[in-house]
């Protein structure tokens, strides 16, 4: 039962505020007359989109070869140079390599084969712990994308996501509603936190989980509608968000990342959309919408906030638009399954002093 409840949890349904284009046929949030603070910059689909990789003596050859395809996405990563998709149906770790323009297919071997991968979490020396849904563990790669490890014993946990903290790893575990704090290195068991439950300190489906710039831990728990912030030993600190139809509220939340700053960014799979929160709870704005156009999201999952690759997606950016980090946000149907959004500044319009990444959106 509690393995149905979670694949249903890991799927969603529609509808979503909208965004609104630009005299320059780009799209950016929030709407006119606002201040633009986030651009839709492009998408990936497949192999093709990172371009051509053959002579085209060796196209004409060999023909045109049909081309690689993402799947059903939920987690994404980027580490040097490439883009790491964590797609629950090829199954394995899709790799674009942004630099030499190539794409190839990780689903590891024996040990390390891929069942169900749910997410990818990059360490700062390249190791790669891959949450997977049909194994129950959590496989840990290494720089060059080799299997060293796995983490967890039958009945342990049903990983869906993973957040790296110090020598810790931290585990959300859907099936028993709490968050598994292991050793990094080793997958020794230190201690966990969180018990079914809608309570301050309880979990109920919890899905996301990021650590903020403050040490905290954030957790998104899909069936409480809600964030749950954590200190880094688990005990409760405070509660965004809540159920409902309007801005601000949840309706089946799932992707979670923070920026340096301390702001939220919250997808929600019902919404097809993500939501900006202030570090207090207080809604900034929110972007992309449902659709089949440039910028449309088809049940979202997973947010990633990236600092280190700005330039490799600089050329996509309006001229005028200067562009602070980039926000991958996947989607598990539909045409985009990557959509890269960039934050930042227009050159030349006037913004509010400390109004964060937007003015609030009615």
């Amino acid at each position: 039962m509690a393995s149905a409840l979670a694949a249903a949890l890991l799927a969603g349904c529609a509808m979503a505020p909208r965004g609104a284009p630009r005299e320059s046929g780009a799209v950016f949030y929030p709407p006119p007359p606002n201040p633009p603070r986030v651009q839709w910059l492009t998408m990936f689909t497949g192999e093709r989109d990172l371009g051509p990789n053959q002579s085209g003596f060796a196209r004409f050859v060999l023909g045109d070869t049909p081309k690689a395809r993402l799947m059903q996405p939920y987690g994404v990563a980027l580490f040097r140079g490439k883009l790491y998709v964590a797609d629950s149906r090829a199954p394995g770790l899709a790799v674009f390599d942004l630099v030499q323009h190539r794409f190839s297919l990780v689903t590891g071997s024996g040990n390390g084969r891929m069942k169900r991968p749910i997410n990818v979490t990059v360490d700062v020396d390249g190791t790669k712990y891959v949450t997977d849904t049909g194994r129950d563990r959590v496989l840990v790669f290494d720089d060059n994308d080799r299997f060293v490890s796995a983490f967890g014993t039958d009945g342990q946990f049903k990983p869906v996501d993973c957040a790296i903290a110090g020598d810790r790893l931290y585990v959300v575990d859907i099936q028993h509603h709490q968050v598994q704090v292991l050793d990094k290195r080793s997958g020794a068991l230190r201690f966990t936190f969180g018990t079914a439950g809608s309570r301050t300190g309880e979990l109920f489906h919890p899905t996301n989980i990021a650590i903020g710039p403050d040490g905290d831990v954030y957790v998104v728990e899909t069936s409480n509608f809600r964030v749950q912030r954590f200190t880094s030993e688990g005990r409760p600190v405070r509660v965004y968000g809540e159920i409902g139809t309007a801005p601000g509220t949840f309706a089946r939340p799932k992707g979670i990342a923070l920026d340096r700053d301390g702001r939220l960014y919250v997808g929600d799979s019902a919404f097809e959309n993500v939501q900006v929160f202030d570090n207090r709870g207080g809604l900034l704005l929110y972007f992309g919408q449902p659709g089949d156009g440039g910028e449309g999201l088809s049940l979202p999952t997973q947010v990633t906030i990236d600092y280190d690759h700005v330039d490799l997606f600089r050329r996509y950016a309006d001229p005028r638009f200067s562009v602070e980090y980039v926000i991958l946000v996947s989607s598990q149907f539909g045409p985009n399954k990557v959509d890269v959004f960039g934050y930042g500044r227009m050159r030349g319009v006037d913004y509010p002093p400390d109004d964060g990444p937007g003015a609030k959106t009615p």
